[in-house]
């Protein structure tokens, strides 16, 4: 994980005005979400495992789960983050078709992978067009 100071870092946005000016730039909201928390991420590169750029945000008020509740998020500090897995499928998969369908992956090498650098730039490239697009909003 490499942390990025930003300028959006503690910018309080509505949830709605933020995905939607993030979705239109390819980032997805991750699906580890929950309803205090979540991130956005784009995908950098895929090679020799995955690069994000992730973008966290806190809910302050409302609810992700409500669209018409407009909940607010509160910007967290974005870093770059990698996650190493090795090829091919796992060796250990329990037998049973609904279990295998959740195991047949290989487990991350490293979850915290450093950071390759030829994509660092490519990372703060990204996150100074998010910075020009959601500082405009505040």
């Amino acid at each position: 994980m490499l942390p990025l100071s930003s300028p959006i870092t503690g910018q309080v946005y509505t949830f709605n005005d933020v995905e939607s000016e993030l979705k239109a730039m390819g980032f997805k909201l991750s699906d580890n979400w929950d309803y205090e928390h979540g991130y956005f991420d784009y995908k950098i590169d895929d090679h020799v495992g995955y690069q994000f750029i992730r973008l966290p945000f806190v809910v302050t008020s409302g609810s992700l789960d409500a669209p018409g509740d407009y909940a607010m998020i509160e910007m967290k500090e974005p870093f770059l983050l990698s996650h190493k897995y090795n090829p091919g499928l796992d060796d250990h998969v329990k037998e049973g078709n609904v279990r295998a369908m959740f195991d047949q992956f290989q487990e991350p090498v490293d979850k915290d992978a450093s950071f390759p650098e030829e994509n660092i730039n490519t990372g703060r490239e990204l996150l100074a067009q998010v910075e020009q697009v959601l500082l405009s909003k505040g």
